[in-house]
């Protein structure tokens, strides 16, 4: 037998070293807009020469349930998923597995400086939530005459 596997198991080694390496980069984002592994809504965050747009896939979500907010610099987009009726509507089925989050949430992502918390729109089309921030005008790129 070779000493690789002597007294231990490959997988459960495998495992050990996944939840170190979670641990280790879980508390500590690479940047002020990473998220934990797992959060709900999922988001992209972009921008063009005048806005600041983020795109949060929330499907399955009521958009009246959804509360966007600015407040000092911090986007707050919370509400409620609820779970999707069974095909089945016996009392014998039983659950095994759940993938799709359900219940409440709430995702706070820190805004540019640039960003004009007076100018913001917000859309909901096809399971995404859509908001755009206004860039201020002195941020935005403009072009110099040279004389």
């Amino acid at each position: 037998m070779s000493d690789l596997y002597a007294g231990t198991d490959l997988f459960s080694e495998f495992d050990r070293l996944q939840r170190q390496m979670a641990s280790m980069f879980g508390g500590f984002p690479s940047s002020i807009r990473s998220g934990r592994f797992g959060a709900f809504p999922q988001i992209n965050i972009g921008s063009t020469d005048e806005s600041v747009e983020i795109v949060a896939f929330a499907p399955g979500v009521d958009p009246k349930s959804l509360d966007v907010s600015i407040d000092k610099g911090l986007l707050s987009i919370s509400g409620e998923r609820v779970a999707a009726q069974p095909q089945s509507t016996g009392d014998d089925m039983r659950t095994y597995a759940q993938e799709r989050f359900v219940g409440s949430f709430r995702r706070v992502i820190e805004l540019p400086e640039h960003a004009d918390p007076d100018k913001v729109t917000a859309r909901y089309t096809n399971g995404c939530l859509t908001v755009s921030i206004g860039k201020r005008e002195a941020s935005k790129p403009r072009a110099i005459t040279v004389q």
